[in-house]
C-alpha cells in the first residue's frame, strides 16, 4: 500500500467517517438480506399465484424496469439533498414492500402493484447507498468497496439459508417475508441518521451553486465503458438469482428446500472473493482484478450450463460467484472517480447500467426458457456465459483518469510503491 493510502486510513479518519462506513455497511446488509430473502421465493410465489412461466417472466422483468426509474429518480435527489434522505426514506419501504408480495396471497392485481414499488424503491437504495459507499471510500483513502459487497454477500447468504428453512418448515410466505423484512427494518431505522449528510458527502467539492453544472460535466463516455462490463455481470447475476432455484428444482429435479442453496453458494463464494478483492485492487489495480475475475466467472458459468445435477451446479454456482462479485463495486469506484460533484451523480449513472442487465437478463431467460420444453433455462444460461467476454474487452476502463474537479485521492487502485 502506498505511503498515502496510509495515511488515508489512518490518519485523517475520524469518528464520524466510522459512523458512516458502518452504517453503510448496515444499508448493504439490509439489501442483501431483503434481496435475498425474496428471490429464492420465485418458485414459491410463482406457485403461490399459478403464474405461467411467461408470466413470471414479466414479474421478474417489471422489477428492474421500474428500479431504473428509481435510480434516475435518485440521482436528480441527491444534487438537491444528497443520498442519505433518499436511502433512508427508501429502504424501509423495500422491507415494506416485500411484506405487501406476502400478503398478496393468491392477489395477481396486488402482487403487481407490491413488485412494481418493491422495484423502485430498490432502485432508490441501490443508487443511494454505493453513493454513501463511494463517499467513505473517498474519505478513507483506499479501496474499501469491495468490502461493503462482501457484507451484502453474508446477508445474502443468511436471506437464502432462511428460505431454504422457511420452505423446510413450511412457513407461508408472508410469515418468512415478514420476519426477514422486520429485521431489516430496524436495523435501517437504527443506523440511518449515521450516514453522511450532504455537505459530509461534497466535502471538498464544487460550492452547492456550481453542482448543477458540475452534473452536467460529468462525462459520460468512462460510464459507458464501466456501465456496459457492470450489465453484462448483472445480466449473469439476474439469470440466477432470478432463475438459479428454478433451474434446480425444475430442470434438475431438486427438492424445494435444495433449490435456494444454488443462491446461497453462489453468495458465499461473493463473500470470500469480496473479502479479499480491495486488497488486490491496492496491490495491483483495478485492470488485472477485473480481467481475473472475469477469467474465474467464465469458468464458473460454463459449469452452471454443463451441469448434469444439483451437485455439480451448486458448486459452478459458486465458482461464478468467486469471479464475476468484483465487477459492479470496483465499477462504483471508477464513476466516483470521474465524478466532480462528490455526491454520487456519477454513481446513480453507472446504477441504471445494474437494471438494463437485469432487464436483459430477465428478457433473455424469460423469452428463451419457454420455448423449450426441456432444458430452457439451461439454453438461456448460455447468453449471459458468452456475454462475460465483453468485460474483458472493457477492463481498461475501470482505471479512468480523473476528470478536472473530481478529488484525485478517489482510489480504483492503489498501486505497489517500488
Amino acid at each position: 500500500m502506498s505511503a498515502s493510502a496510509r495515511q488515508g486510513i489512518t490518519g485523517d479518519v475520524t469518528e464520524r467517517d466510522r459512523q458512516a462506513r458502518f452504517a453503510t455497511y448496515a444499508a448493504f446488509a439490509i439489501q442483501g438480506l431483503c434481496f435475498a430473502s425474496l428471490v429464492t421465493q420465485v418458485p414459491k410465489i410463482q406457485k403461490a399465484h399459478d403464474l405461467s412461466d411467461a408470466t413470471l417472466s414479466l414479474v421478474l422483468l417489471m422489477v428492474p424496469l421500474v428500479a431504473g426509474v428509481g435510480s434516475v429518480l435518485s440521482g436528480f435527489l441527491f444534487a438537491r439533498l444528497g443520498s442519505r434522505p433518499v436511502l433512508r426514506i427508501s429502504q424501509p419501504a423495500v422491507c415494506l414492500t416485500i411484506v405487501l408480495i406476502g400478503l398478496a396471497g393468491g392477489n395477481d392485481v396486488v402482487l403487481y402493484a407490491a413488485v412494481a414499488l418493491f422495484g423502485l424503491f430498490v432502485g432508490g437504495v441501490d443508487a443511494s447507498m454505493n453513493a454513501q459507499a463511494v463517499a467513505v471510500e473517498r474519505r478513507y483513502g483506499v479501496s474499501l468497496i469491495t468490502g461493503f459487497y462482501a457484507v451484502w454477500s453474508v446477508a445474502g447468504i443468511l436471506g437464502g439459508l432462511w428460505s431454504s428453512l422457511a420452505n423446510k418448515i413450511d412457513l407461508s410466505l408472508l410469515t418468512g417475508f415478514a420476519i426477514a423484512a422486520a429485521l431489516g427494518a430496524a436495523a435501517s431505522l437504527a443506523t440511518g441518521h449515521r450516514l453522511y449528510g450532504k455537505t459530509e458527502e461534497a466535502a471538498g467539492q464544487p460550492a452547492p451553486e456550481d453542482l448543477k453544472a458540475a452534473g452536467r460535466s460529468v462525462p459520460w463516455r468512462p460510464i459507458l465503458i464501466v456501465g456496459t462490463a457492470m450489465g453484462v455481470f448483472y445480466l449473469a447475476d439476474a439469470a440466477i438469482s432470478n432463475y438459479g432455484a428454478k433451474y434446480l428444482e425444475d430442470e434438475l429435479d431438486s427438492s424445494d428446500w435444495v433449490g435456494p442453496l444454488g443462491y446461497v453458494a453462489y453468495q458465499v463464494a461473493m463473500v470470500f472473493s469480496r473479502a479479499v478483492a480491495d486488497f488486490g485492487v491496492r496491490r495491483s489495480g483495478a485492470v488485472p482484478v477485473v480481467r481475473l475475475g472475469a477469467l474465474v466467472g467464465l469458468i464458473g458459468m460454463i459449469g452452471v450450463v454443463a451441469a448434469p445435477n444439483a451437485y455439480v451446479a451448486i458448486p459452478a454456482l459458486a465458482v461464478a460467484g468467486l469471479g464475476l462479485s468484483v465487477i459492479a463495486p470496483v465499477a462504483f469506484t471508477a464513476a466516483g472517480r470521474v465524478d466532480p460533484t462528490g455526491l454520487g451523480i456519477a454513481v446513480s449513472r453507472v446504477n441504471v447500467f445494474n437494471y438494463v442487465g437485469f432487464v436483459v437478463g430477465a428478457a433473455v431467460v424469460g423469452a428463451i426458457a419457454p420455448v423449450s420444453s426441456e432444458n430452457g433455462i439451461r439454453l438461456a444460461f448460455i447468453v449471459p456465459t458468452a456475454l462475460i467476454l465483453v468485460i474483458f474487452a472493457t477492463a481498461r476502463g475501470f482505471d479512468p483518469k480523473p476528470v478536472p474537479g473530481a478529488r484525485p485521492d478517489t482510489p480504483v487502485a492503489e498501486r505497489p510503491t517500488v
